[in-house]
């Protein structure tokens, strides 16, 4: 299994500790779009870095177009040498529209359209394909030498599509190169809706499991004594807790008989009652959600519940000693 971690916002920090995370054996360096640009510590991280791939987990799709993200993926492909992951999301739609500004419509039709657009831009740029991409959402024409890439050597980036509900996660499996699995999800989920959504669209594509990455960032709840173990399950239960306060999500409760969870949540979280949420969220659900386990026995447990399902795995544990991180790694990674 492949094992990520994510680094800073901070661009003067981003290189160390990238170099830091490739040196405890980490296959990957991830990012996340959230009160920062997800793509500029990558370009730090590929400078300080040889061997991880480097990946956004993820970068909102719909704030931009397929012409600026294809320029985005394929200079920092070109210049990690072929290690960069396009992770994409598609946002909700009160962000889209009220946040960035920008239009939302059938989100996974779009998103799909999105991914074929960017392709074809890529193909244009490295194969010498004409440009001639006319669909419902994107409309690509027009590409001449002054503005087309010349550093092609490491081709396009791969291309990841973070998915919850079936319909996205069957987009992901006939368009991207991987899936990156919400944390908001039960293994109960995965086996019963995820994969054969992800089934349905490698048989739209005519590929296989073979062809494509799981990506799965897992909550965990661990620590060496009773305190640290408590501390980590009340920040994980708080996460829970937020996610399942929204209603794109309600179908991952259904999913274990506990979607009527979803409007309890929803209303405290409309009532900032932020603490609150979290106390809603009981050992019986937590597990349901998370995996529970001290340092020592913690691969052991992420990989007997997901090691069949995921191909690469990311999870906060940065709470324990880097000792016991550099063996957590090692025994998944194996």
């Amino acid at each position: 299994m492949k094992v990520d971690s994510g680094i800073d916002w901070d661009l003067t920090k981003a290189g160390a500790q990238a170099r830091e995370l490739e040196d405890m054996g980490y296959t990957g360096i991830l990012t996340a779009e959230t009160n920062h640009d997800p793509f500029f510590p990558l370009l730090v991280a590929a400078q300080h870095t040889k061997r991880v791939d480097l990946m956004t987990s993820i970068a909102v799709a719909f704030a931009r177009t397929p012409m600026t993200l294809a320029n985005i993926g394929h200079d920092l492909n070109a210049t990690s040498e072929g290690r960069f992951v396009l992770g994409l999301g598609s946002q909700i739609k009160p962000h889209i529209s009220k946040r960035f500004s920008m239009p939302w419509s059938s989100p996974a039709a779009r998103m799909r359209e999105f991914i074929l657009a960017m392709r074809a831009i890529w193909a244009n740029w490295h194969d010498g394909t004409p440009l001639e991409f006319m669909g419902k959402f994107y409309t690509h024409t027009l590409m001449t030498p002054m503005f087309t890439p010349t550093n092609n050597e490491f081709g396009a980036p791969r291309v990841f599509l973070a998915a919850v509900g079936p319909m996205m996660t069957e987009v992901a499996g006939e368009v991207a190169d991987g899936v990156i699995i919400h944390a908001f999800t039960t293994e109960k989920y995965l086996r019963e809706t995820t994969m054969p959504a992800l089934e349905r669209g490698f048989a739209k594509a005519g590929k296989t499991r073979a062809d494509f990455e799981i990506s799965y960032p897992a909550f965990v709840v661990t620590g060496q004594t009773e305190e640290e173990m408590a501390k980590s399950r009340g920040l994980v239960c708080k996460q829970i807790a937020f996610y399942g306060s929204t209603p794109a999500y309600k179908p991952v409760l259904e999913s274990i008989d506990a979607g009527d969870l979803q409007g309890e949540l929803n209303t405290l979280s409309k009532q900032g009652r932020w603490d609150d949420m979290g106390t809603l969220i009981d050992d019986s659900l937590l597990n349901q959600f998370a995996v529970v386990a001290e340092p020592q026995v913690l691969a052991g447990a992420l990989t007997s519940r997901y090691g069949d399902l995921v191909d690469r795995m990311s999870a906060a544990y940065s709470n324990i000693a880097k000792d016991d991180q550099r063996a957590i790694v090692k025994e998944l990674t194996g």
